[in-house]
């Protein structure tokens, strides 16, 4: 059984690296018993967004059955130029298995590793049945992105123009460092005082270094920030607003 276990995960790691004399099995799945893979949820079910400077902790949970309960779970994570794997975890419950996955952008990243990402597993049960599965589901793995935001003049009179400035950037994992965004669809919103929702007012499309401005009429004291709602490889993020005192 160890050798199948082996040969199964390293061809599915082959396939994925490029890893010479290797080829990926014909199927992406076998079975022994009666086990049964039902699912798997990574990370609450969230995208897995990381930064340049602190490594990221998230769960791989696998979910399965077998009349004498899931003994332990091999996992993997197979992406854009990448391979993660975590072998021998224990099993929580009789249905379910859940294993710790530490990503440091510092060592285990470059902008290539953004994208969708697939999981993998081998699981076992108390009476050596097993399942395998190379692909049961999938998440986003992200480049973190920050902004920031200035309104201005502070106060202003009504019915006179504000200026509304900031910065898009995102993590750079080569570089180590937040760079400029640029050419991204970014929404400027506006909390009114005395109410809690915020409302896109305009979309402004990042310019150099991923500089934002854009001009608005002064209507009613309030709250503007800026929401960019992300891509497929980089984090949705949003910024404290800026409070304007309208006269």
């Amino acid at each position: 059984m160890m050798r199948k276990r082996a040969a199964a995960m390293l061809a599915a790691a082959a396939a994925t690296v490029g890893i010479a004399g290797l080829s990926a099995p014909a199927a992406n799945a076998s079975v022994y018993g009666d086990t049964e893979i039902t699912g798997v949820t990574v990370n609450g079910g969230k995208s897995v967004v990381i930064g340049t400077t602190y490594a990221k902790t998230f769960k791989v949970t696998v979910r399965g059955r077998d009349d004498s309960g899931l003994a332990s779970v091999d996992t993997d994570l197979t992406g854009p130029a990448g391979y993660f794997f975590k072998d021998g975890t224990r099993c929580q419950s009789a249905t379910s298995c859940t294993a710790s996955y530490t990503i440091d952008p510092r060592v285990d990243l470059y902008n290539e590793n953004a994208g969708t990402w697939y999981v993998g597993a081998w699981l076992d049960a108390n009476d050596g049945d097993f399942a395998y599965d190379e692909r049961i589901g999938h998440f986003s793995l992200k480049r973190a992105a920050n902004l920031t935001v200035n309104a201005s003049p502070e106060p202003v009179k009504k019915g006179a123009p504000i200026t509304v400035s900031g910065t898009l950037k995102r993590a750079n994992w080569d570089t180590h460092h937040y760079a400029g965004y640029t050419k991204q669809t970014v929404a400027l919103q506006f909390r009114k005082s005395g109410t809690t929702t915020y409302k896109t007012v305009k979309t402004v499309i990042s310019g150099t270094g991923g500089g934002l401005w854009t001009r608005v009429t002064a209507s009613a004291d309030g709250t503007w920030r800026w929401y960019f709602p992300g891509t497929a490889t980089t984090g949705a993020v949003t910024v404290a607003g800026d409070y304007v005192d309208v006269r």
